[in-house]
């Protein structure tokens, strides 16, 4: 009777245990990610001299903006428009939130990678001048 007894709650823990730690392992899917984003289409923001097409990019999903900026820097043109959120480092913004889509590595090992036409920059947005007609992109990046 002890016996099954003990074999009947080591059978309930398995089954408790197991429910309790898939939440743990769940991948968060696209569609979760973008139900934080601000825009989920494509947009046209600002009144300034300059004009650069801002792409964010998260696995096979994509929203581009069009940002009309009198700002210096792409960082303080997306600061403008709320577009980016982060934190004060030694090397500048490191940007947490685009769009209002978290990728904080700290979190959920994930960043934003940053392409200007295509190459990808090894400075912070802070750092790099918004030039007329460029194109960048910011990438959801999920290590495997």
């Amino acid at each position: 009777m002890k016996r099954k007894l003990l074999n009947l709650i080591c059978c309930f823990m398995v089954i408790v245990l197991s429910f309790s730690t898939s939440g743990c392992n769940r991948q968060e899917t696209v569609t979760d990610l973008w139900e934080d984003a601000i825009y989920k289409e494509d947009a046209e923001l600002g009144g300034g001299a300059k004009t650069v097409m801002v792409e964010v990019v998260v696995e096979d999903k994509s929203v581009t903006f069009t940002i009309h900026s009198d700002k210096a820097t792409l960082g303080d043109a997306l600061v403008e428009h709320n577009l980016i959120e982060g934190e004060q480092g030694a090397y500048g913004l490191y940007v947490k939130k685009v769009n209002g889509i978290t990728a904080d590595y700290d979190i959920n090992r994930c960043y934003w990678g940053v392409n200007k036409n295509g190459e990808g920059l090894m400075s912070g947005v802070d750092a790099i001048e918004l030039e007329e007609g460029e194109h960048y992109e910011f990438i959801y990046v999920k290590p495997e």
